[in-house]
Parts: structure tokens; sequence; C-alpha cells
């Protein structure tokens, strides 16, 4: 059985968390800062999220997140997934018609014939750092 030892740098400072071997891993770093759980058919509906002020509706899947807390800078990690039988994804947009920004992400929903659709479950998450 591996042991899990937390090391707290003081007032102020990040903790770490020590698991197999020496490796540490920075809490602080290590977390996801926004997440959504969200109901993309009919009307939009959040499931469950955490730093998520609102979702819009943006056409036949498209989404925005509005973070609530925003991120440092928009050079954040995302993550995104979907529940759909069948071939789908879910995709955060990063292009020239919509560019990353610190208080919000886009994300589109695509069958495997690249068709927009809305899917029953969107899954997102951001990685990085607050403002």
């Amino acid at each position: 059985m591996a042991l899990t030892r937390i090391i707290n740098e003081g007032i102020g400072s990040a903790s770490a968390i020590a698991g197999e071997g020496t490796s540490t891993t920075s809490l602080q770093q290590g977390l996801a800062k926004c997440w959504i759980n969200f109901n993309g058919t009919g009307t939009i509906a959040t499931r469950d999220s955490f730093n998520v002020s609102s979702i819009g509706d943006d056409g036949t899947g498209s989404y925005t997140i509005t973070i609530n807390n925003d991120m440092a800078n928009a050079n954040y990690c995302t993550t995104s997934g979907l529940a759909r039988a069948g071939l789908a994804t879910c995709t955060f947009v990063n292009d020239a018609a919509w560019a990353a920004a610190t208080g919000s992400g886009a994300v589109i929903c695509a069958n495997s014939s690249n068709a927009a659709f809305d899917a029953p479950a969107v899954l997102a998450s951001f990685l990085g750092d607050l403002a």
C-alpha cells in the first residue's frame, strides 16, 4: 500500500503532496480551476460545476462557458468530453473566429460526420493559474 505525504510550506505558500517515490505534486498547480458537467440538449442546464458563473447556448452543439474567477492568462489548458452513443467529439475552440480568453471558453460538439449536435452531457475543465 502506497503512502501519501502532504507537505505544507507555511502560510501563503502552496502545499505539495508526495505519493509514490520521491516526486511531489503542487496542489495549487495540479488542480482544475474550473469545471462543469451540463445538459446540452433543449434548455441547457448545469448538473454540477466549480467556478462557473454561466453557460451560453450559441447554436447547435456550440456553447460558451463563463468562468466566475478568471484565469491569469489565456494560456491555460482545457479538457472536454461528452456522453453519447456512437462516435462523437467535444472540443474547445481557439481559432481566428474565437480566440482564447481569460474569462470564458467556447466548446463545440460534433458527430463522426463533423456535423454539430447538441450533446446530452457536456464535460469541460480548465487548468492553469487563476488571476
